[in-house]
């Protein structure tokens, strides 16, 4: 496992390369599309609400109205929706439309059988499939600083590591296309872990009549700290749910971790249940943020 950054690359030479992004008007797409843009990059912008990606236009963006005008002739298609079946949808028989010896990098969370569909897709279309989910919400995607976990062939490391430098502070290849996707569910398992225990926590502090900050001091600048514990108790007391990964997402993910736990054998209740709980919360919560399955446990609210 490496980390790279600096990969030679020269905004003169990222100008060269014409860069199609779908998937560009979400909280996420939109500020790495614009960072690609302002690192030097000739980007189109694809967006299924292309009114959500106008705004790039005032970064140099073009904002096409069809994945067709977006890929023809690119060198690089990066991909960043929802799930397997929007990046499909989406796609279909459009990657022959690339350039010949074009990349394809996969950004979205799609678990295991999903990525391994794309990476088949990518097969049948000879072109070269970079599996690069990225950790990082809103805030770092906004200011160029998130992780990208890569996996692909050795032979476009350069190239997809020139993209990634534009979007992110730190990239790690991590093996074979797929396994970028495997880290990625390991990691939002601790993720969607804190943010669920933190809901309950605050929650139970309510339902005890104790003061929730009061926790959040308690174990504040010690070992039990987290700045996201702190981020996510902050939002979970002032119930601001201003979305930087939406709850329906992350019952997204929590599925794929499910899914992914289950084929591997494996016997993981406490994952398992944070699955339902998030999927409780989307009904009513969805387009929140996810510390916003606190809401589900909350003794005033739910």
């Amino acid at each position: 496992m490496a980390d790279t950054k600096n990969t030679g690359a020269t905004n003169a030479e990222a100008g060269a390369a014409t860069v199609a992004f779908l998937g560009a008007g979400g909280l996420m797409g939109l500020p790495m599309a614009r960072n690609l843009a302002q690192a030097g990059f000739a980007v189109r912008a694809w967006n299924r609400s292309r009114e959500k990606a106008e705004s790039l236009s005032a970064d140099g963006v073009v904002v096409t109205d069809d994945v067709t005008t977006a890929l023809t002739g690119a060198d690089v298609v990066v991909t960043m929706l929802a799930d397997t079946g929007a990046i499909i949808e989406s796609l279909g028989d459009e990657l022959d439309s690339l350039a010949a010896d074009a990349v394809w990098l996969q950004t979205s969370t799609v678990g295991v059988d999903g990525t391994q569909r794309l990476a088949e897709l990518a097969a049948a279309h000879d072109v070269a499939f970079v599996d690069a989910p990225v950790l990082g919400t809103k805030a770092p995607a906004e200011s160029g600083d998130l992780v990208v976990l890569a996996s692909g062939p050795e032979d476009v490391r350069e190239r997809a590591g020139a993209v990634f430098d534009a979007v992110g502070k730190k990239t790690i290849w991590v093996g074979e296309a797929g396994a970028g996707s495997r880290l990625k569910l390991v990691a939002n398992a601790w993720v969607m872990s804190l943010v669920e225990a933190t809901a309950e926590t605050v929650a139970l502090a309510e339902g005890l009549d104790v003061d929730p900050q009061q926790f959040l001091d308690a174990v504040a600048g010690g070992p039990l700290d987290l700045p996201y514990l702190q981020a996510k108790g902050a939002m979970m007391i002032t119930r601001d749910f201003e979305p930087s990964m939406k709850l329906a997402l992350a019952a997204k993910d929590a599925r794929l971790i499910d899914a992914a736990a289950d084929e591997a054998g494996l016997d993981l209740p406490m994952l398992r249940t944070i699955r339902h709980r998030f999927g409780e919360g989307v009904a009513d919560h969805g387009d929140e943020d996810m510390a916003a399955t606190y809401l589900t446990s909350s003794p005033a609210d739910g």
